[in-house]
């Protein structure tokens, strides 16, 4: 096998591989890169046997073949070499030299056959919708998915298709993330389990833009995304997910309007006095025309007020200021609708169409006062 292809194409092409490569396996063939240039086109293939990437690589193949790299060294090699075309060529023993100006490297090659190929998956029940709307989805949901594997359905993240809405859900037992948007065209109803690593890295290499599309393909046991010349395959999360519609009510005592940009600062501040892993609540007192938000900690304390509009009943309740914060940040709405019950209940941050809806659970702070 012979390639010649830039350095940056090779550096794209192999930052998207390494993201499919596992970081522990007790199988060495996994820590490897396949480069397969045996049918006409460059392809890079990796697969940690739950997420699995191929992707199209632009260069000129001078002989056709196909060979196994560590990834890691190879990702290391390609990175430092100059900016300029870099050569890639195998012997019969698969001994590999990548050579790029006048800077040469060899490194053992293994056979191909040996690799795990990504499952062969039936392109048929699927939807399309933009970069920028995928990358958006997990961006304002994936803070809220579980960090352990203590429940494996809250380590991912619900996509639903029902009367041609998407709509996407993470929980980790102290809060949901809801996102919907209305899809163009009508599609045939579907749920399953993401994994949230799955999402975490796709949301990497998307480019984000509005005009580039991802086809997403769903089976029983796996979701495909195909977009830029890459295909990403992850086996889904087995299992019925948390029935949220359930957790997610309509009613409330007290409604405000706020300034997010301010409630977010205010916060953001507030957080100065509270150290990593402290489960210190901020303390929130709402009135008529005023939020205020007081702090204390062993550091020192704080108290701010910001102007609102209100409705119902006065409220004091308590909230992990970094809920409130994760949420906050990645609404892009100026102000903000939050609705509250009583200092038991979870309050709700929502639009009035309801395309996202972030309920918070609040925190017994009397034991903290």
């Amino acid at each position: 096998m012979k390639l010649i292809c830039s350095k940056a194409n090779l550096v794209k092409s192999v930052s998207i591989a390494m993201k499919a490569v596992p970081s522990k396996t007790t199988m060495p063939i996994l820590e490897c890169i396949l480069i397969d240039a045996s049918a006409g086109e460059i392809k890079f293939t990796s697969n940690d046997m739950e997420l699995g990437i191929e992707t199209k690589v632009e260069g000129q193949i001078v002989e056709k073949g196909i060979v196994a790299l560590d990834a890691k060294i190879f990702s290391e090699i390609v990175r430092k070499l100059p900016d300029s075309d870099i050569t890639i060529a195998t012997d019969e023993n698969l001994n590999t030299a990548i050579t790029c100006e006048k800077a040469r490297f060899t490194i053992p090659g293994r056979s191909g056959e040996d690799f795990s190929y990504l499952p062969y998956i039936e392109r048929s029940n699927h939807i399309t919708i933009s970069q920028f709307t995928l990358k958006e989805l997990i961006r304002q949901t994936i803070f809220s998915i579980a960090p352990n594997e203590n429940n494996k359905l809250m380590t991912g993240e619900l996509f639903e298709i029902k009367n041609n809405m998407l709509k996407v859900v993470s929980l980790d037992g102290h809060r949901i993330a809801i996102r919907k948007i209305e899809l163009k065209e009508s599609y045939s109803d579907k749920k399953v389990v993401v994994p949230g690593k799955t999402l975490g890295e796709i949301s990497k290499i998307l480019s984000g833009e509005m005009e580039s599309l991802v086809d997403i393909f769903f089976t029983d046991n796996h979701i495909v995304f195909e977009f830029d010349q890459t295909i990403v395959v992850s086996r889904l999360i087995e299992g019925e997910y948390f029935k949220t519609d359930q957790m997610i009510s309509s009613d409330y005592e007290t409604k405000v309007k706020i300034n997010k940009r301010e409630l977010l600062d205010c916060i953001d501040r507030a957080t100065l006095f509270v150290k990593e892993g402290d489960k210190r609540p901020i303390i929130i007192n709402i009135e008529d025309g005023s939020m205020n938000l007081k702090i204390d900690s062993q550091l020192g304390s704080m108290k701010e007020d910001i102007d609102i509009e209100k409705e119902g009943k006065d409220i004091l309740i308590g909230f992990n200021p970094k809920f409130l914060i994760d949420a906050l940040r990645v609404i892009d709405d100026e102000e903000v609708f939050i609705y509250l019950v009583n200092p038991k209940a979870p309050c709700f941050i929502r639009d009035e169409k309801e395309s996202y809806i972030y309920l918070i659970l609040p925190v017994n702070f009397n034991a903290v006062r």
